[in-house]
Order: structure tokens, then sequence, then C-alpha cells
């Protein structure tokens, strides 16, 4: 698809750090449009990031945690950034399902990756789901509060589909899990 459309790419004249934060970067880009004008484009550059899809017996595991960009609890699937650029995303869904919910997976499996922003971000989320479940201890990181809830596979996909559910990557996981594997 790309070949057919080169004529839309914008090339970047020049690029300026604003914030290298925890998790992300911001950069200012100054971009010679198709037109040959020049545009300013503000970019979060972000490693990455995958999210577990736990599945014990009939039930999906969520965590709920607070989220202070939108200033409300969420529930969720256990997901986190990757630590580089160059960390697997499968080890990262291995870690932050333990770290998040303190189980571990006999059987993971690569659903999709997705991209949530690509108006203003770089990050790609990899979902996996996991199966064959075990229980460990949960560790989460230090500035990481979180509680564990099971909801059975059917109803957490209805919540999906009537707008209860709201977080992208717990939607398109459920999504994708139910419309592969149970439809």
């Amino acid at each position: 698809m790309t070949d057919r459309f080169s004529h839309l790419i914008e090339k970047t004249v020049s690029s300026q750090d604003v914030c290298d934060a925890k998790i992300f970067e911001l950069k200012k880009l100054t971009v010679k449009l198709p037109d040959e004008k020049e545009a300013e484009r503000y970019i979060i550059k972000h490693k990455g990031a995958s999210c577990v899809l736990p599945i014990d017996g009939d039930d999906v595991i969520f965590v709920v945690q607070y989220r202070a960009a939108i200033g409300r609890i969420m529930l969720e699937l256990p997901a986190g950034k990757l630590d580089s650029e160059d960390e697997d995303p499968y080890d990262c869904a291995v870690r932050e399902l333990e770290e998040e919910t303190g189980y571990n997976s006999r059987n993971m499996v690569f659903l999709r990756k997705y991209i949530p922003a690509a108006g203003y971000s770089s990050e790609v989320i990899h979902l996996y789901a996991a199966t064959d479940l075990t229980r460990s201890a949960a560790h989460p990181d230090e500035d990481e509060f979180v509680d564990v809830v099971k909801i059975p596979m059917k109803k957490a996909y209805d919540m999906c589909v009537s707008g209860e559910i709201e977080d992208s990557k717990t939607v398109i996981a459920i999504m994708t899990y139910y419309e592969r594997f149970i439809r």
C-alpha cells in the first residue's frame, strides 16, 4: 500500500527534543508536506508495549486501577511498556502478567499488534492471550496500585460491545480473541 500512496509522505526537515519523560519522549518535527510547504508535528516517541488477555477457565483476569490522565478508575487487561526498543514484546507480556496479576502462563500466543494513536504517537501495542495459568505472587511496580478481578469471557465480550469497557487495548484483545477462538 505504501508505494501507491508514496506521494503523501512527509519528509522530516528537523527534529527537536521537547521533553524526555519516564515512558516517552516528546519531539517537535518540522516536516515538508507533499505540496512543498512546511508544517510542525508534535510526536510522542514510545518504545512500545505488550498487553495480555489472561484466560482462566471461562474467566478473563483483569486489573482495576486509577488512571490520572482521565481521572478515574479503569477496568483493563494487564499491560506495560517495553523496557527498551530491543526488548521482545513476548518477554514484556510474560513479565507484566506476573507483575500485575500474580499469574504465569504455560501457553501464551500472539494475537496481533496495533497502533493506538498514529496521529501523534509511535507506540505499538502487542496483544497476547495467556492460558494454562498458574498462581504465583503479584509484584507490581512501586508506583502501581491494582486490584485483580475475574469476569466471565462472554460477559467481558458483551461489556466491550456495549462500551462498558472503554480501554482500547482491552477491547481489541478481547474482540480479537473472541472472534478468532470462540465464535
